[in-house]
């Protein structure tokens, strides 16, 4: 523990702590997603009515995106061991208040403090990347990235099974001793960092306007990941509409099923990682836009509910995910190589704008699948990613 705790940044960060951030990063993200696949399920026991059930999703989001901007910016001036062990403290109280729960505004609060505190992922995704060497940033990246990914893509079949299996109470209930237990691993095992930035938070939040405007590298990488994540958002709001359809008749537990076979896809991560670390992040990028270009094409070209269209879902589903997944570290890897001084809130700029494209894919895909049906919101979802290839496309030789 000692010499952990003692190494340099210029050490490279042990494999064995690699994946415990990566495995943190996934169980913490996770939250923000368990509700998701439950909100009829909550709101009819809790006593919310249904034209506000909505809020349960929106509020963790908008909690999520309060943290980005305004928690893991703290990254660049607080100590991080500290940062993220408190956030995890928050996020495990209000896990357990929604367990317990029976009242619909100490639920939607709570919410929103679960979106809060799980910002902690971004405050150790950019610490992680402090432990790692240049040479060796993009894989370590790429690797603690597969962890968030196989989070996000893992929680809605979770959540799903926990739920018929036990209840609903049981996914919060669960998740908090996971989330106790996490902190306690974490505050022991984590490397203290206290930022040699010499400002106050006032400024720090100010500074954050400054670099979204000055820095080119930020604002294509947000603009890049924002278009593909509101396709992300967007098929996986509207597939388990489709699969519950009369057309396919599937029982929840076979929806679970297939968010799973999509999960494939989150090996894209650590392989874009390495690619980076070679200096093949432009190619790259072009390489996963088309990609997702591409897995939305294949449902638009294949439209039928026999067994020939599952398969096509698939393969969409993993080449959607694999494409977000390469993406994502992509861009992190990119901001990472910035100034070590505003590497926290370079991410946190960078999650927030394309969390919000995220938030604008969701809310356009149902609102496409409920006017015009599924293809109405194939044809959206390919709107966003042709428009990131095309701002893509005017990117100069030698930009990151």
């Amino acid at each position: 523990m000692t010499a952990i705790k003692n190494q340099t940044i210029n050490k490279s960060i042990p494999t064995w702590l690699t994946l415990l951030i990566a495995t943190a990063c996934g169980i913490i993200v996770a939250n923000l997603y368990y509700a998701q696949p439950l909100v009829g399920l909550i709101s009819s026991s809790i006593g919310l009515p249904a034209n506000s059930s909505g809020l349960i999703v929106t509020l963790t989001q908008i909690g999520y995106v309060v943290g980005l901007l305004f928690v893991v910016p703290m990254g660049d001036i607080l100590e991080n061991r500290r940062l993220i062990v408190v956030s995890l403290l928050l996020t495990s109280v209000a896990l357990v208040i929604t367990a317990v729960s029976k009242q619909p505004v100490l639920f939607l609060i709570a919410s929103f403090v679960i979106g809060l505190g799980s910002v902690a992922t971004q405050v150790l995704v950019p610490f992680a990347s402090y432990l790692a060497s240049e040479s060796s940033r993009g894989r370590v990246v790429g690797n603690i990235m597969s962890g968030l990914l196989l989070g996000i893509m893992l929680s809605r079949p979770l959540s799903i099974l926990v739920a018929d299996l036990f209840s609903w109470h049981a996914v919060f209930a669960l998740s908090a001793a996971a989330v106790i237990i996490l902190m306690i691993v974490l505050w022991r095992v984590l490397p203290t960092r206290k930022p040699q930035a010499e400002t106050n938070y006032t400024a720090l939040l100010g500074s954050m306007w400054h670099l979204l405007r000055t820095n080119q590298v930020l604002r294509r990488r947000a603009a890049y990941h924002a278009g593909l994540f509101a396709t992300f958002s967007l098929f996986w709001t509207t597939v388990p509409l489709l699969l519950a359809s009369p057309a396919f008749h599937f029982s929840q537990k076979s929806i679970a099923l297939f968010a799973l076979l999509g999960v494939a896809g989150a090996i894209a991560a650590p392989v874009a990682g390495r690619v980076a670390d070679r200096g093949w992040t432009k190619p790259a990028t072009g390489i996963a836009l088309v990609t997702v270009v591409i897995s939305i094409l294949l449902p638009l070209i294949v439209r039928t509910s026999s067994p020939i269209g599952v398969v096509v879902l698939v393969i969409a589903a993993v080449l959607l995910d694999a494409g977000v997944s390469a993406n994502l570290v992509l861009g992190q890897r990119a901001l990472f190589s910035l100034s070590p001084e505003i590497r926290s809130r370079l991410n946190g700029l960078f999650m927030a704008i394309f969390f919000f494209g995220g938030a604008i894919g969701s809310a356009i895909g149902g609102w496409a699948y409920a006017t015009g049906g599924w293809s109405t919101a194939l044809w959206f979802g390919l709107a966003f990613p042709i428009l990131a290839l095309l701002y893509f496309a005017t990117e100069k030789k030698n930009a990151s």
